[in-house]
């Protein structure tokens, strides 16, 4: 809820209608002076003027409410990216967070290390691609040998686990959604 802007929302769609401040007030019946100030923040219009203002606008009046989305907080930098070590892997997430319904990171699995001890599954399905080297990929009951460019889907609920076997750190580009580790 903190970036819900009502303000920036009505300004929003009435420039997208390509009407002034002024057109818009007339149109609704309000004051030039009253919509500034619901813009700008400084004053919190009655849900009665929300629907006004909506119905002039042709928007529903829930759209005033909707979260807006803040740009440069979907940017991750390669110095900023987070890390985590589980068992012996680490991963580099690619997604600003664990929010939303998908997340992207980057395994690094060095040579001789495996995943789990177990095939493991979760809620969530998977897709990932072999940046570098190889990697054994157990899925239920069947053993895959991945290389660099070999991708694959994982569905929910599919047991599996990943495996290097092989003298080269194997680098893996996955992406689960819902967000799982």
């Amino acid at each position: 809820m903190e970036n819900i802007d009502i303000g920036k929302q009505v300004e929003k769609a009435r420039k997208a209608k390509g009407l002034s401040s002024r057109e818009l007030a007339k149109l609704a019946d309000i004051t030039p002076s009253m919509l500034s100030q619901i813009e700008r923040g400084l004053a919190n219009p009655s849900i009665q003027t929300l629907k006004v203002l909506a119905k002039t606008l042709n928007v529903p009046t829930f759209s005033f409410f909707l979260e807006q989305t803040i740009t440069k907080d979907l940017i991750v930098r390669s110095s900023n990216r987070k890390k985590m070590i589980i068992d012996n892997l680490s991963y580099e997430l690619l997604s600003p967070d664990f929010t939303g319904n998908l997340a992207t990171a980057i395994m690094k699995v060095p040579s001789n290390v495996s995943s789990s001890e177990k095939l493991l599954e979760h809620k969530g399905e998977e897709v990932a691609y072999i940046m570098e080297g190889k990697i054994k990929l157990y899925l239920d009951t069947e053993e895959y040998i991945l290389e660099a460019g070999d991708s694959v889907k994982i569905p929910a609920n599919l047991k599996h686990k990943w495996e290097n076997i092989f003298n080269q750190e194997a680098v893996v580009l996955f992406s689960v959604t819902p967000p799982a580790f």
